[in-house]
């Protein structure tokens, strides 16, 4: 790994399974003390091949399922957890203390394993996703269509910025990876050692096959000039470099995927309910101050805008002094450092300029003075005292809803009425994530439905929620992270939606039975496999899609409903109320229940004595299709929709997940009732 010691040394952007250093790169300083770290620059990089090399060496990544790509994910998680502790010494450097860091690197680590666990436990044991059920396309069931997922054959960009040189990188490359896609990283020059160092240890770890991931430190040069049609970029930054890069004359004549999310002015609203002894009034405290202060307010989810009934100005400009008291500025390295710098001076100028700039329609009530460091070069480092300022007017001020002072600073706004509240939020133009803090569940509602739409998040944050809240400014790997608007109209995370960001969506349209074979699922109305051996005899290496069971017939009688109703407790009309049932105008006469059909069908089909199907967990997609009356006979058809093959865990046996579709019909061949079970089958091997 590279040494994490002061030395200026030369970083490496990591291309064609080789490091190459620029001997002319540009200098960059620490936030700290203002002092040289390293230099960084792409002179060298051959950016052509590289993305030749990514599409060639990193296409191995679809031969792997997307288990087995989860598999590898989760071990670069562990291996990267081992040696943390030197990115935390290194992270100092960035100006954020230890705390700031678990953000971004625990985060990013806890992103690598949240999307390992997510894939295997929602996706299959396979190349491809069929991500939907089948549509029928035609009356006589000989013509379906359905949609199919397949990684996209070419690279993942990823260009990020400097605020998250390590969660920024890992939390668009998980997904990417367990797509099937490689990718290549360019992340900020200012806090791109850090990045190298994590790539170093990814490259060291030797977990990941060669070409899934590339670092570039430097300019991107001329990139973009050979990006092709299956290629995806995204970016993280601002709005302006979005706009500059998503309209590459490349970018558009290829219609390349660009995905932006960009810094928004994001907001947070107290309730007009909300009194100054309530929960609620120290939890909005809270949040706005933490959001100023965590990574020194440089959070493209920070609060920059809090929204807040008239009456209740005073008192929390007076609870946000009180907190910001305690806030100690200074050297991250130290432990009785709250807040570190910017992360440069040249940040730290840029937004006391913005807050100049504000001052006009809005007046700074905290953060006037120049503050006290423990540590530190004030004139070198990025330092800045925590700033609150108030806009008596905003519904009338432009400034604040369209400058972001992109450092530990916010703008108190004072609103008479809800839809006052809403208006304001709105008037962000588009945003990451809005807060709503209050107790009372009508006023969250007008606020969310009014506030919904131009806002990618929503917390609603009260007593009841606090402890276990995660907080404003935090994404998380399952939910979805950008907003409409400002904040560039993109997405990232969200689940396995970031995951078919990377993959082709293809409408397939054909018959049953080649619908079958191409997804690898059962399809009503294909060809099925009858055999002498009942499949519950069969372990699951042993089964295959399509093995299909036609049971013997079974006539409901009066004394199955009876009994049925006895058993449970179930006494509705329509089952035991002879004159109720006829004249109801959906049954006309009694009808079995339901339930009793669906174990009348399990004493049809299952095979009871001991064998490979261990046990039966789950039943999904039910739907009673027509009631079946005294009288009536039916019949069951078992056949095998899906295999999954589980990971096998030390001491247990080898199993997978058979899904197995069940059609219950009548006399008439009339489908009365259909569903899935789910059983966990012995494997072989």
């Amino acid at each position: 790994m590279t040494s994490m010691t002061t030395e200026v040394r030369a970083l490496g952007s990591y291309v064609r399974g080789q490091w190459v250093t620029d001997p002319n790169g540009t200098v960059i300083v620490d936030a700290v003390y203002g002092q040289p770290v390293a230099t960084v620059g792409s002179g060298g990089v051959d950016f052509a091949g590289t993305l030749a090399y990514a599409r060639e060496r990193g296409a191995i990544l679809r031969e792997f399922t997307f288990h087995e790509r989860a598999a590898m994910l989760r071990s670069l998680a562990v291996y990267l957890t081992e040696r943390k502790e030197a990115f935390y010494e290194l992270s100092f450097k960035t100006g954020t203390t230890r705390r700031d860091a678990v953000i971004d690197i625990d985060g990013g680590i806890g992103t690598l394993f949240s999307y390992s666990s997510l894939v295997r436990r929602e996706l299959p044991n396979e190349t491809f996703v069929v991500e939907d059920d089948v549509n029928p396309l035609g009356k006589g069931g000989t013509f379906y269509g359905r949609h199919v997922l397949t990684p996209r054959e070419g690279v993942a960009l990823h260009i990020n910025a400097y605020n998250f040189p390590v969660w920024g990188m890992l939390e668009k490359f998980a997904p990417n990876f367990v797509a099937g896609m490689p990718a290549i990283v360019k992340p900020a020059s200012q806090t791109a050692f850090l990045t190298e160092a994590v790539v170093q240890a990814i490259v060291e770890s030797g977990i990941l096959p060669e070409g899934s991931l590339q670092l570039i430190c430097g300019s991107t040069g001329d990139l973009f000039d050979h990006l092709r049609e299956q290629d995806v970029v995204t970016f993280t930054g601002s709005a302006a470099t979005a706009a500059k890069l998503k309209t590459h004359p490349n970018i558009v004549a290829r219609s390349i995927p660009f995905n932006t999310e960009a810094d928004s002015l994001n907001c947070i609203i107290l309730g007009r309910s909300v009194r100054p002894d309530e929960p609620e009034f120290d939890l909005f405290v809270r949040e706005v101050v933490t959001e100023m202060t965590a990574k020194a307010g440089q959070k493209c989810t920070a609060i920059r805008r809090a929204i807040l009934p008239r009456e209740r100005v005073d008192d929390v400009v007076e609870a946000i002094r009180a907190r910001l008291s305690k806030v100690t500025l200074g050297d991250p390295s130290r432990d009785d450092v709250r807040m570190g710098p910017l992360v440069s001076a040249t940040q730290r100028d840029g937004t006391v300029q913005v807050v100049q700039e504000l001052s006009r329609e809005a007046r700074v009530v905290i953060g006037h003075e120049r503050p006290e460091i423990l540590g530190g070069d004030f004139e070198k480092g990025g330092f800045m005292a925590p700033t609150l300022l108030v806009c008596d007017e905003p519904l009338s001020a432009k400034g604040p809803h369209e400058l972001e002072a992109f450092g530990p600073v916010a703008t108190l706004m004072p609103y008479d009425t809800l839809q006052d509240a809403v208006k304001l939020a709105r008037m962000g133009a588009g945003s990451l994530v809005g807060s709503i803090v209050t107790y009372d569940r009508a006023e969250a509602k007008t606020l969310f439905f009014g506030m919904a739409s131009a806002h990618g998040r929503v917390l609603i944050l009260n007593r009841d929620d606090a402890k276990e809240s995660t907080g404003h400014g935090s994404p998380l790997p399952t939910l979805v992270h950008g907003g409409p608007g400002r904040a560039g109209g993109g997405e990232e995370l969200g689940g396995l939606r970031a995951v078919t960001h990377y993959m082709q969506r293809t409408a397939v349209q054909a018959d049953p039975t080649t619908m079958m074979v191409l997804t690898g699922e059962y399809v009503r109305g294909a060809s099925v496999v009858e055999d002498v051996v009942h499949p519950f005899r069969k372990n699951f290496d042993e089964l295959r899609v399509g093995d299909s069971l036609l049971t013997h017939r079974r006539t409901v009688t009066e004394a199955d409903i009876v009994n049925f109703a006895n058993v449970t407790g179930d006494y509705f009309y329509a089952h035991v109320d002879d004159i109720a049932a006829k004249e109801s105008p959906i049954f006309g006469k009694r009808v079995a229940h339901g339930y009793f059909l669906i174990s009348a069908a399990a004493g049809l089909f299952v095979s009871p004595a001991p064998g490979p199907v261990l046990a039966n967990y789950g039943l999904e997609d039910l739907r009673f299709v027509e009631p079946v009356g005294i009288g009536d006979t039916i019949r069951a058809r078992l056949t095998v929709k899906s295999k999954t093959a589980k990971d096998p865990k030390p001491g247990e046996p080898h199993t997978g997940v058979v899904e197995w579709a069940v059609d219950i019909t009548n006399q008439h061949d009339q489908l009365v009732a259909t569903y899935s079970i789910l059983t966990l089958v012995e494997r072989a091997k």
